[in-house]
């Protein structure tokens, strides 16, 4: 863990540089599109270096000055399979950004989706050496967490301390400065596959651009589409995108779970495909045009021109009711949601004080899904946008942006990290830990 210690600070050193030149590039990589958006940082972005534990991005500090979207290559269930198709299209949606932004970019913070996430809940309590909480008993705290043996061939993406508790008295965000005899933290630790975060870094590398820092979608997402509240009280955030769907969860403003099911609206997509015999860009259309998940006796009535350009009249001049469609879509839509739930069970997302569940992602437009998926995961259901920040062009103001935008609130205004203290990491690791949910609510 040493070796992604170092690399996950001198990626935080990179982004200060970034700040200070005052431009950076958010990448959000994904299995159906790459979305690239260029932020330009004014006075109050630099100040957000206060490293304030738990602050979370308001709107204000950067402004989005060019942003652009190209259809993802190379990239399935949120991972990167075809290393120079991705590096074209990742080269292609910068330079689109760079020239409606004119300005040159040479800092990119990115995202991406998948890669099995994996979530740990840890904690640790010392005695102070001092009587008042300073960042050297941070680091302590920190570096007194017993790291679960997590395997070689995983790498740490998150770890973050959620909760602070000093001589008992826990929930507290920031104790610095504060007098006491003991300090005990509560830490949420996210890791992944080694190999997609090698192959993202190369690929980004080659592209001769500085990576100045890495997230999860899942992570990005729940910022941006969650409001303050649900933040706060408790919430989960189900990120639809083309290849993966990311659920993340969300209490005290910090995230406390995260984990991926790996369909998303592609699969919907080549369902169509299947069903009706269309060719892919066919099937896209008609499912964004005319699908959905409910049927109505309407339905029945309601045909679709599916076309086709085969040379066979008969076969192109095909319709299909929109009875049908649903009937091919709603499958593979329920089997996403029973997996999120299975997925949220499996954390305890039940024992929450509060039980609402955000859908976003360009998946969570399907016409009707909100009320198919508050049958399957629950009442508490909404659809979600991410949140508005200044300058971002309308045309990514949609569910599908919500990780883009969550990413820019993150590049602004990050949350402290384990590696953003100096701290020892070559510690003895621990095969005892918990499922971070509940290992969150018994320990809050």
């Amino acid at each position: 863990m040493t070796d992604l210690y170092q690399s996950q600070r001198a990626m935080r050193q990179m982004r200060k540089q970034a700040l200070q030149r005052g431009v950076v590039a958010i990448l959000d990589i994904g299995s159906s599109k790459i979305c690239c958006l260029v932020l330009r940082f004014d006075g109050a972005g630099r100040l957000s270096e206060d490293n304030s534990i738990g602050s979370l991005a308001g709107q204000s500090g950067f402004r989005v000055i060019g942003a652009a979207t190209t259809r993802s290559r190379g990239v399935r269930f949120g991972e990167i399979s075809a290393m120079q198709e991705t590096e074209r299209a990742i080269r292609t949606v910068v330079q689109s950004a760079q020239k409606m932004s004119e300005v040159r970019v040479d800092h990119v913070i990115a995202c991406f989706a998948g890669a099995h996430p994996r979530s740990y809940g840890l904690d640790a309590q010392v005695e102070l050496e001092t009587q008042e909480v300073t960042e050297n008993e941070i680091a302590r705290v920190l570096a007194a967490c017993e790291v679960p043996e997590y395997g070689a061939d995983r790498e740490v993406l998150h770890a973050q301390p959620v909760n602070f508790a000093l001589d008992g008295r826990s929930g507290l965000a920031d104790p610095r400065g504060q007098m006491g005899q003991e300090l005990a933290v509560d830490m949420h630790m996210l890791t992944v596959d080694a190999v997609s975060v090698q192959n993202l870094v190369r690929c980004i590398q080659r592209c001769d651009l500085e990576l100045a820092g890495i997230a999860s979608s899942a992570y990005a997402a729940g910022i941006s589409a969650l409001v303050e509240d649900e933040q706060e009280l408790g919430a989960a955030c189900v990120d639809m995108g083309g290849g993966t769907t990311s659920i993340s969860i969300f209490m005290k403003k910090h995230m406390i779970y995260a984990d991926a099911v790996r369909m998303g609206g592609d699969h919907i997509t080549s369902d169509i495909s299947m069903g009706l015999g269309v060719p892919q860009a066919v099937a896209e259309r008609i499912k964004t045009m005319s699908g959905g998940v409910q049927a109505t006796g309407a339905d029945d009535r309601d045909f679709i021109d599916i076309g086709g350009d085969t040379g066979d009249w008969e076969h192109d001049r095909r319709a299909v009711s929109r009875a049908e469609l649903i009937g091919i879509m709603r499958p593979r839509v329920e089997e996403i949601l029973e997996e999120v739930r299975v997925r949220l069970d499996a954390a305890g997302f039940d024992s929450l004080p509060s039980q609402q569940i955000v859908l976003t992602g360009g998946s969570s437009q399907i016409l009707g899904l909100d009320g198919l998926a508050a049958r399957i995961l629950g009442q508490q259901v909404r659809l979600g946008r991410p949140m508005r920040v200044h300058g971002l062009p309308q045309s990514v103001t949609g569910p599908g942006f919500a990780s883009a935008v969550g990413l820019s609130l993150f590049a602004a205004h990050p949350q402290d990290e384990w590696w953003d203290f100096e701290a020892p990491v070559d510690r003895q690791s621990s095969s005892s830990f918990r499922r971070a949910v509940r290992w969150f609510r018994d320990n809050w």
